[in-house]
């Protein structure tokens, strides 16, 4: 069964972002939308993919593409 919520920890080593990134989004309201529970913070994978989709770096070669 695949695990469908992550800890900080667990979406730096899956998606490369360190945690004090997401630590510091967090603070400013940004980033993927995560939940508290108690003390702890929870990201579901779903939201993690959906903000990475969401805030792509277009390039020359993308924007060929697209023509």
């Amino acid at each position: 069964m695949q695990k469908r919520s992550l800890t900080p920890e667990g979406v730096s080593e899956i998606y490369q972002i360190p945690k004090g990134t997401l630590a510091n989004l967090r603070s400013q309201k940004k980033g993927p939308r995560y939940y508290k529970v108690g003390r702890r913070v929870i990201y579901f994978i779903d939201d993690v993919e959906r903000w990475l989709k969401a805030v792509p770096v277009l390039t020359q070669d993308s924007m060929e593409e697209s023509r």
